[in-house]
């Protein structure tokens, strides 16, 4: 499903009341809310939406488990953290409990923290099917989504839940949720913003099937939802919205 929205603040408050809604049913349904983060800037207006007066009581926080799909193998301090991002827009200002905030850190070698973090996973679905509530996504003008980038082994990982990998042109190693774990949830949230995202979003959800060129063309919920929050200057190329 694709949504646009006029500008990026009706967006991300159409993202942000989604999201409310979508943390609601699950702890409903199931006592508890998991969500996976996206990094970049993107995403950094509706975490302080979320974080705000006309959210913050909305969602059930202290029953909110927050992980990330991918993240820069830097300090996380470091500007370009996407842990640092979340915590100085999101997390420091709702009541979750620390123990329900995984991050995703490189503490040793890229592979070792990548099997690490599956293993937090792994221990918090024990035996039931890794099924997140919700992922969030932004999409880069290359295509990739998460740290899955163009023409790179990861696209082809079937069987690994979290990977490393080593990001050439930015000199930095990167860990990220393979496809099929993103796959498996119950709701996966693109949120896609400006001009500079036009072409890119109109040749993965109009153009031909290039998932090695364009990543985000490998994410369909095998037994989930798909939506796009798009405003109206990312969507100016799109048909199936005109």
């Amino acid at each position: 499903m694709i949504r646009v929205s006029p500008d990026v603040d009706a967006l991300n408050r159409s993202a942000a009341a989604f999201l409310a809604e979508r943390a609601r049913d699950a702890v409903d349904a199931r006592g508890q809310f998991s969500l996976v983060l996206s990094g970049g800037q993107t995403p950094r207006r509706l975490y302080e939406l979320l974080a705000g007066d006309a959210f913050r009581d909305r969602l059930p926080w202290t029953q909110t488990h927050v992980f990330w799909g991918d993240e820069r193998c830097v300090a996380p301090n470091d500007p370009r953290s996407n842990e640092r991002t979340a915590r100085e827009a999101l997390l420091n200002y709702v009541p979750i409990p620390p123990t329900q905030v995984y991050p995703m850190r490189c503490s040793e070698s890229p592979r070792a923290s990548a099997e690490q973090y599956e293993s937090v996973l792994r221990s918090f679905f024990k035996a039931r099917k890794p099924r997140f509530d919700l992922v969030l996504l932004g999409l880069g003008e290359n295509g990739h989504t998460a740290s899955l980038f163009p023409q790179t082994p990861v696209l082809e990982e079937r069987e690994r839940w979290v990977v490393d990998l080593m990001v050439e042109e930015q000199d930095l190693h990167r860990l990220t949720f393979t496809v099929p774990i993103i796959n498996q949830a119950a709701a996966v949230v693109f949120l896609v913003t400006g001009t500079s995202k036009a072409r890119v979003l109109h040749a993965v959800l109009e153009g031909p099937s290039d998932p090695r060129r364009l990543p985000a063309q490998l994410i369909h919920p095998s037994d989930g939802e798909l939506f796009w929050f798009v405003d109206q200057e990312a969507a100016v190329l799109l048909k199936r919205v005109a």
